[in-house]
């Protein structure tokens, strides 16, 4: 009777303690965890089983390694909300797969993504023909985001997408060659709109020929 007693005990102790965890750790949906939360999530549920399982066992010796990883995961979330960097390699990067209505398979081999789960997340959005598609974006959780091309009767217009050019102070140089810009250019304009200093600016994009500009702590 002892013994689940004590099962018992460990259980609703790690639930809570668990539910703790996560809540600190910051909201994420299932869909959007990083490769760190995956990982952190699958040792956390490991040890938390492990605890249950021997019951014989000290407690804390199991609660201390949760404790430890918790903590490794909101400092990597603090320094990645600081450097796009960090961001980058913890979580990747979106990569566009169809821009402006063509598929770029370069992109891709790159991802290691095929014909097959482009059409099936396609098809979850119920899209049926590729052709459908102006951009269509590979999210760095695994999910593709897609715009439908504009059904105006002007076959001019097009859907525009943000692209990110400033973010966190730092210049996106990929992405100001992807509209055809370079940083000179950039500068420029920005200068132009009275924001000298790069590195006060949160984040920046250019779509239709206007600037979205948001400061730092503003």
């Amino acid at each position: 009777m002892e013994e689940y007693l004590i099962v018992i005990f460990r259980t609703l102790f790690l639930y809570g303690l668990i539910t703790s965890i996560y809540r600190m750790m910051g909201k994420r949906e299932i869909g959007e965890l990083s490769i760190l939360d995956l990982v952190i999530s699958i040792m956390i549920a490991e040890l938390a089983v492990v605890a249950i399982e021997r019951a014989d066992e000290n407690l804390f010796r199991h609660v201390l390694p949760m404790l430890i990883l918790m903590i490794v995961q909101i400092i990597f979330a603090y320094w990645s909300l600081k450097s796009k960097k960090l961001r980058d390699i913890m979580d990747g990067k979106p990569t566009i797969i169809i821009n402006q209505g063509k598929i770029d398979e370069n992109a891709m081999k790159k991802q290691r993504y095929n014909f097959d789960d482009l059409l099936l997340q396609l098809r979850e959005k119920d899209i049926a023909r590729i052709s459908d598609v102006q951009y269509a974006i590979l999210e760095s959780s695994g999910s593709l985001s897609v715009f439908e091309k504009n059904e105006s009767e002007n076959e001019n217009e097009a859907t525009e997408i943000t692209i990110p050019i400033i973010m966190d102070g730092n210049i996106i140089v990929e992405n100001l060659k992807r509209i055809n810009k370079d940083e000179a250019w950039l500068r420029k304009e920005l200068d132009k709109r009275g924001y000298a200093d790069v590195k006060k600016i949160s984040f920046c994009s250019f779509e239709n020929n206007d600037f979205y500009i948001d400061l730092k702590n503003e």
